[in-house]
């Protein structure tokens, strides 16, 4: 699966979510993120961020996410 990095430290990946096909930003560390936009599933250390095709991606949610998420 591929990553983005910061630095050495894995950040984020992107993927599609296997029983309702719609495509998520995965976040590493997410259990430590305390926002209602994340869903932990049955993910012990990561959370993810569903993105609507049909929808704008919410370009201020992700980046303050990834700003909590780069601390």
């Amino acid at each position: 699966m591929p990553f983005y990095l910061l630095g050495k430290r894995r950040i984020c990946y992107l993927w599609v979510h296997k029983k309702i096909g719609q495509p998520y930003l995965g976040i590493v560390d997410g259990k430590l993120i305390d926002s209602p936009e994340l869903f932990s599933e049955k993910r012990s250390r990561m959370k993810i961020f569903l993105i609507d095709p049909g929808e704008d991606i919410p370009i201020s949610k992700i980046d303050a996410i990834l700003g909590i998420a780069t601390k």
